[in-house]
C-alpha cells in the first residue's frame, strides 16, 4: 500500500470527443487498484467517472460516490476583476468544447466584471439545470450496491 489509503477524483460524466482522455481514465483506475487504493468520487456512473469507478471497483478496491446535488438549483456568480477568473472561466469553455461539460452546465456559472452587472445578470438567470441533473438536498451514496469487500 502506498502512501495515501484513499484518493478523491475529479473527472467529468462523459468521455469527451478524445480517446485519450478515455484511456487515462483507465489508466489512472488501473493505478490505484495496483497501488490498494480506495477511490471517493462525484458518484457518476458514467463517462470518465465511470471508467475510474468501475476499474476499482472491479479490481477489489472501495468505491465511494458523493453527489452534492443540494447546489444544482443555485447558480454561482463570480465577480471577475480584472479578468482574475478568465483562466477558470477557459477551463470551463474548454471542458465544453472537449465535450466533458454540457452547455446547460456551463451557463450555471455567471461572471460579470462589476458588481452591478453581476447582480443583474443573476437577477436576470434562467435556469437551463434541470436538464443537467435532479434537485435534491445532499446525498451520499456508494456506487454500486455490493461495494463493501472483507
Amino acid at each position: 500500500m502506498g502512501k495515501f489509503k484513499r484518493v478523491c477524483v475529479f473527472c467529468g460524466s462523459n468521455s469527451g470527443h478524445r480517446k485519450i482522455f478515455s484511456d487515462a481514465a483507465l489508466q489512472l483506475g488501473t493505478q490505484l487498484v495496483e497501488r490498494k487504493m480506495d477511490l471517493v468520487y462525484g458518484g457518476g456512473s458514467v463517462g470518465l467517472m465511470g471508467l475510474v469507478s468501475q476499474t476499482v471497483y472491479d479490481g477489489g478496491c472501495h468505491v465511494l460516490g458523493v453527489i452534492p446535488t443540494a447546489l444544482v438549483p443555485l447558480e454561482v456568480g463570480l465577480l471577475n476583476i480584472d479578468g482574475y477568473y478568465d483562466c477558470l472561466l477557459r477551463l470551463f469553455d474548454k471542458g465544453v468544447e472537449e465535450g466533458f461539460i454540457n452547455l446547460s452546465a456551463r451557463n450555471i456559472v455567471i461572471s460579470a466584471k462589476t458588481a452591478q452587472e453581476l447582480i443583474q445578470r443573476m437577477e436576470e438567470y434562467i435556469p437551463l439545470h434541470n436538464q443537467v441533473a435532479p434537485t435534491q438536498s445532499w446525498n451520499v451514496e456508494e456506487n454500486h450496491a455490493n461495494h463493501k469487500r472483507a
